[in-house]
Parts: structure tokens; sequence; C-alpha cells
């Protein structure tokens, strides 16, 4: 009995690890419209069967260069970080409508609706994704004044 209860976690560790290995499962991906980053992919897709999954890091206001866009302008940047996300779900065969789940991460709240200007340009205001807003102290570097992350699944055709 004791050796089948020991067996159980070992098959089920075996099927996770080999899942994360598997290549036709997850696919990581850095595509050209955003900055190549270090250490790390811009998103990973996942093969959900009749969908894929798109996770996708947390975006700064980096152009594809890797420079800032926008020093000091809350706005600007909030800009630059959608269009790196729909660079990121397009690249994945996707449109920002599929987008369903975006975690926001900024370091000034009082800039909420600027945030909400530039993020309704860029994604369906009629069915909105779900979302968080999260004031923190500060994020990787002072003129970063946002980040954002966001989950799409694009259905296959």
């Amino acid at each position: 009995m004791m050796k089948k209860m020991l067996l159980i976690p070992l098959l089920f560790c075996c099927k996770v690890g080999w899942c994360q290995q598997d290549s036709s499962t997850v696919k990581f991906l850095n595509p050209p419209s955003v900055a190549t980053p270090r250490g790390y992919s811009q998103a990973a897709v996942i093969d959900l069967g009749t969908a894929r999954m798109v996770i996708i890091s947390g975006q700064v206001a980096f152009d594809k260069q890797g420079q800032l866009v926008g020093a000091g302008d809350f706005s600007a940047q909030a800009e630059q970080v959608f269009s790196n996300i729909k660079g990121i779900v397009e690249s994945a065969g996707g449109t920002m409508d599929d987008l369903v789940r975006i975690g926001i991460y900024l370091t000034d709240m009082s800039k909420t609706p600027l945030l909400r200007t530039a993020r309704d340009k860029f994604i369906n205001t009629k069915n909105p994704p779900t979302s968080i807003l999260v004031q923190v102290n500060k994020l990787f570097r002072d003129d970063v004044l946002l980040e954002v992350e966001a989950t799409a699944v694009i259905p296959k055709k």
C-alpha cells in the first residue's frame, strides 16, 4: 500500500515535468515588435486544444529597441504599454478582443483617468477583459510609471 501511495506523487511530478518540457504544449514568444528581454520571455503561448492561451509578461513603455517612450508622460507611457500588448497578441495570431485579463500596476493612482483613456483605445470596451489595478510604491526603474500584464485566449481557426 505504501509503495502505491509513493508512486502516485511520483507519476504526477513526472507528468507535470513532461508537460512543461513538451514544446507542442507551451511555446515562448519574443516578437520583433517589442524589445527582447533578458532572462525571460515576453509571452508564453499554451495550446488548449480549441484555443491558445497567451500569457503576456508585464509590459512597460519600452519601444522595440528597449528605449523608454514618454519619460515623465503617463499618457504616452500607457499608450506604448498597450501598443506592446497589442503587438504581442497579434504576433500570436489574435486581436485585442481576445484579451481576457489585464493586471495593471501604477505608481500614482491619481493617473487612473489617463490610464483608462489610453486603455480604452485598445480594448473592447463593450466586453472588457477582467482586470486588477494596483498602486505600487515603485517599479523597477524610477522613470517607469506603469506596468501591465495580460492574458489572451485566441480561438483556433
